[in-house]
C-alpha cells in the first residue's frame, strides 16, 4: 500500500497535469480535499511519533511584541540582514545553507521589540518534508509576520516559496472566507447562499464537502466560493497572515531586473528594496516592518498617578483590555475589577471597561484589581 506521502504526491502530480479553468475548478477542488485530509492524517501521525519520542523537534521560543520570519532561498542574504537590523549573530558565508539552525534576534524599533527568526532556507518539496522543511515552516506559520528576502537575479524563487507556503496552509495576505459548514444529522448537504455562485454548482459545493466525510451539513455562503476556499474552511488548519516582501541586493541589480522582479510578485504586496550588504535602505525597511505589523500605542496612568506619555506599551492592534493585562502580569488578568479608558476607544472620558474592551491607538488605560 502506499504510503500517505507518495498518494499526496500522485494526487499533486495529477493536479499539476490538469489545465487550471471554471470546467476543472470542481475536480481539483475534490483532489485538494483528498490532499488536505491526507496532510491531516499526517500531521497526526507526527504528532504521535513526536509525543512518542520519535525525533527531535525544531521550536523557537517567541519573545517580544512580534514575531517575523525571514523567508528566503539559500544564500540570499537572510543572515546578513537579521545582523543588520537585529543583536543576533548569525554565520554567513558564500555558499548555500549556512543557516542550519533558526537564529533568533531582536530588533528594538520605535519602541517595539520584534523578534525577527533566521531560518534555514527554504527549497523546493519543503512543505512534504525535503530539508527539514516541514519543520521550518511549522516555525513560520506561528509567526505573525512572513518577510520574503528575494534574490533580483532569481525571479522563479518566489514563485517556489510562495507554493511551498500555499502547500503548508499558509494564506498569506488574504482574509478567512466567510464560508460555514456546520454538520447535521440529516438532511444531505443543504447549501445557502446570500451571494450568486458562478464558480461552483450546489452539487459541485456538495461533492468535495463530501470527501472530508461529511453525509449531512449546512452550508452558509457570503462569498462567491472558490473550490479553495470550500478546502481550506474544511482543513480547519489555514493560517492566515500578513506577508511583505523585500528585494535585496540592489546595490549590485540593474533596475530593469528589479522591475522584472517587482513584476514578479502578487499585485498589491508591500515590497521594498534593500541592500543588506551595503546597509542601504535599512532603516526605511525597520519602519516598513513595524508599520506591516500593526501595532497600536497605549499610555498606562497607574490609579492615583499620572498617565506615562512619555512610554507608551506597544500592542497589536487588535488588543483588548485582556491583552494589556497578560503583557505587564499574569496575576493582572486573576486580580482584574475593571479598568478606565480615556481616547478614541472610549465613548466618554474615563469609561468604565471590562476585559474585552476592545482598545484603539492613543488610548489612555487604567487599570483597577483587587488587593
Amino acid at each position: 500500500m502506499a504510503t500517505i506521502e507518495e498518494q499526496i504526491k500522485t494526487i499533486q502530480t495529477e493536479i499539476d497535469k490538469t489545465q487550471k479553468n471554471k470546467a476543472t475548478e470542481h475536480h481539483v477542488g475534490r483532489l485538494k480535499a483528498k490532499i488536505a485530509k491526507l496532510k491531516m492524517a499526517r500531521e497526526k501521525a507526527d504528532a504521535h511519533a513526536k509525543a512518542s519520542g520519535g525525533g527531535k523537534g525544531f521550536e523557537v521560543k517567541k519573545s517580544g511584541d512580534a514575531t517575523v520570519a525571514l523567508v528566503g532561498f539559500p544564500s540570499v542574504g537572510k543572515s546578513t540582514l537579521i545582523n543588520q537590523v537585529t543583536d543576533a549573530k548569525s554565520e554567513t558565508a558564500g555558499y548555500a545553507f549556512t543557516t542550519l539552525t533558526c537564529i533568533p534576534g531582536v530588533m528594538e524599533h520605535r519602541g517595539a521589540k520584534i523578534q525577527i527568526l533566521d531560518l534555514p532556507g527554504l527549497i523546493k518539496g519543503a512543505a512534504n518534508g525535503k530539508g527539514r522543511g516541514r519543520e521550518i515552516l511549522n516555525v513560520i506559520r506561528s509567526s505573525d509576520m512572513v518577510l520574503y528576502i528575494v534574490d533580483p537575479f532569481q525571479d522563479a524563487h518566489f514563485r517556489v516559496l510562495h507554493k511551498e507556503l500555499e502547500l503548508a496552509g499558509m494564506r498569506l495576505n488574504e482574509g478567512k472566507p466567510p464560508v460555514f459548514i456546520s454538520r447535521t444529522d440529516r438532511g444531505g448537504i443543504d447549501v445557502r447562499t446570500t451571494v450568486e455562485q458562478t464558480r461552483l454548482t450546489d452539487e459541485q459545493i456538495s461533492d468535495i464537502i463530501r470527501e472530508f466525510g461529511y453525509t449531512s451539513a449546512i452550508v452558509t455562503l457570503r462569498t462567491d466560493v472558490s473550490a479553495d476556499q470550500i478546502v481550506d474552511i474544511l482543513a480547519g488548519n489555514r493560517i492566515y497572515s500578513k506577508a511583505v516582501v523585500a528585494i535585496n541586493k540592489i546595490d549590485i541589480a540593474k533596475e530593469e531586473q528589479l522591475v522584472h522582479m517587482e513584476n514578479m510578485l502578487p499585485k498589491g504586496w508591500p515590497l521594498m528594496r534593500i541592500s543588506a550588504f551595503k546597509g542601504d535602505g535599512l532603516e526605511e525597511l525597520k519602519d516598513f516592518i513595524y508599520d506591516n505589523l500593526g501595532f497600536m500605542r497605549v499610555f498606562l496612568k497607574p490609579q492615583g498617578q499620572e498617565a506615562d506619555m512619555e512610554e507608551p506599551l506597544i500592542i497589536k492592534d487588535t488588543s483588548r483590555v485582556e491583552d494589556v493585562c497578560n503583557n505587564l502580569h499574569r496575576d493582572f488578568v486573576r486580580k482584574f475589577r475593571f479598568g478606565r479608558v480615556k481616547g478614541p476607544s472610549a465613548k466618554f472620558d474615563w469609561q468604565r471597561v471590562g476585559l474585552d474592551h476592545l482598545l484603539k491607538d492613543g488610548d489612555i488605560l487604567t487599570i483597577i484589581t483587587r488587593r
